[in-house]
């Protein structure tokens, strides 16, 4: 719309003065800025797993909305979903989750290429997950269990083929319901899914790249079902 008397530059001055009016407001009224926090990735493996000299890309996981995001999740009741306040994440929680499956895969030393890229990294294979659960529950009591799942699938890149799933679940009871003490939690929760994840994606592939059309062997591991861990099983 142009404003009478002042034509279209008006209209915009007039815009512009009310977006800066509006910025100032929310800046005056905001909240404190929140404490941000972040996992580490696992650096140790079993002294049995061999090295393989394929290469692999990893996706970012999959995730509903209510994970999609840099807020730290928590659960009161199994049907509600919220987010502890003034805490987040450095990153939104698939992304994290991505970084830390791929310096896991580097620390361990047994893959001889992984990365993000497809383009540069060139993978025989490419790690495909969701990100299933990811949360503080209470509702199992308090301090509050810390509940992580990642549903994994293995993916031969020359015809994508899903040659492997699994999936792998942490619980994890907080020592306390004090933010630094249950993102430690998280830490050990996501830690034990990492681990058990890694060990699964350099063993479930034979050690060599398979040439085009050569049929994928038997899985050494456990191609598919769960890994769980400390989560109690629903009832009924």
């Amino acid at each position: 719309m142009i404003m009478p008397g002042g034509g279209a530059r008006g209209a915009v001055a007039v815009l512009a003065a009310g977006a800066l009016l509006a910025a100032c407001a929310v800046l005056s009224a905001g909240e404190d800025p929140p404490k941000l926090y972040t996992l580490t990735p696992k650096s140790t493996f079993d002294a049995s797993l061999r090295p393989v000299s394929w290469q692999l890309v990893v996706e970012p996981p999959t995730a509903s909305a209510y994970l999609n995001t840099s807020r730290i999740a928590v659960a009161m009741t199994p049907t509600s979903a919220d987010y502890f306040a003034q805490s987040a994440w450095t990153d939104r929680a698939p992304l994290m989750v991505q970084t830390l499956m791929v310096e896991s895969l580097e620390t361990s030393r047994r893959v001889i290429g992984v990365g993000r890229d497809p383009v540069a990294v060139r993978p025989h294979y490419v790690l495909q997950s969701e990100l299933r659960e990811f949360q503080a529950e209470y509702y199992h009591g308090k301090p509050p269990l810390v509940h992580v799942r990642v549903v994994a699938r293995l993916v031969r890149q020359s015809d994508r083929q899903i040659v492997a799933s699994r999936g792998f679940e942490r619980c994890v009871r907080a020592a306390t319901d004090k933010i630094p003490v249950v993102v430690q939690a998280f830490d050990d929760a996501l830690g034990g899914v990492l681990k058990s994840l890694v060990t699964w994606t350099v063993s479930v592939a034979p050690p060599r790249p398979l040439a085009d059309g050569e049929p994928f062997p038997a899985a050494r591991g456990p191609a598919t079902g769960d890994d769980s861990s400390g989560c109690p099983r629903p009832s009924g």
